[in-house]
């Protein structure tokens, strides 16, 4: 088997992994589990040799490694993970690693891990002026110029924290899930949530992109991704041109391909 290289992109809600055949840059397969902040780095052994076995790999195919992490604490025990199970240093996405893209932000340390390994993967693939949309805890929109620099982005919070306030602040309401609605019109309180939920979304990505497509151009190329892209973009009227539920974890290949050898600051 061809060496493997393991890519971890960690979540607020979700975590999502998976393992490209290093020299050539071919994606296995990919996996996704609900986030627990708690989880120790036996844990995620465990979670992680279950899923390998399941496609019959083992951790001795795994020869390099790389993680993104919104939760601080879970990076600390993926890297420990890779030491005591894995053999290896995981490269950890921050401050002193080679991206290759010049962060445009006022403080670069503040950009997220994921964000950034979204704009090098989209930036890779249209060489040109891009935004990328992923629909996650938060919806989070990054910008890249046509030179290929990072130049900001916005952030919006999720469909699923809407939904959890609505339920947590208004005693009547129901708790529902993110689902496809029946109608625009709801017919009771469920549909209402529902459709109120799925159509304001989309909605707001609409109104968003429009903005961003004014400010950078026409032709900006709108890239979605993350957990919840494929049950709101359906409903996003011609302003997404592109849907890759593996771009993040693309992006962190990326990454690592341009670290070997030297670690730098960009």
């Amino acid at each position: 088997m061809l060496p493997m290289l393991l890519v971890v992109d960690v979540g607020n809600t979700q975590t999502h992994f998976g393992v490209f055949r290093a020299d050539e840059g071919v994606i296995a397969e990919d996996w996704r589990f609900a986030t627990r902040g708690g989880a120790t780095r036996d844990e995620l052994a465990a979670t992680l040799l279950n899923l390998l076995s399941l496609r019959d790999m083992r951790f001795a195919d795994i020869t390099s490694s790389i993680v993104s992490s919104t939760v601080p604490l879970l990076s600390d025990q993926w890297t420990a993970m890779a030491d005591r199970y894995l053999g290896q240093a995981m490269l950890v996405v921050g401050p002193s690693i080679r991206t290759g893209m010049p962060i445009r932000f006022d403080n670069p340390h503040e950009v997220g891990a994921d964000r950034l390994a979204n704009a090098v993967a989209a930036y890779d693939r249209v060489r040109d002026t891009c935004v990328v949309v992923d629909f996650g805890t938060a919806i989070t929109y990054d910008a890249v110029s046509c030179g290929g620099e990072y130049l900001g982005g916005v952030i919006t919070p999720g469909a699923a924290i809407s939904i959890d306030a609505l339920y947590e602040r208004a005693a009547k309401l129901p708790m529902v899930e993110l689902a496809e609605p029946r109608a625009l019109i709801g017919k009771s309180t469920v549909d209402a949530i529902r459709s109120g939920i799925v159509f304001g979304f989309a909605a707001q990505v609409e109104g968003i992109v429009r903005r961003l497509r004014g400010e950078l151009g026409a032709r900006t190329t709108v890239i979605a991704t993350g957990g919840l892209a494929q049950a709101l973009v359906p409903f996003v009227r011609e302003t997404i041109d592109e849907v890759d539920d593996l771009l993040t974890l693309t992006g962190l290949r990326l990454i690592w391909e341009r670290n070997q050898g030297t670690v730098t600051d960009e």
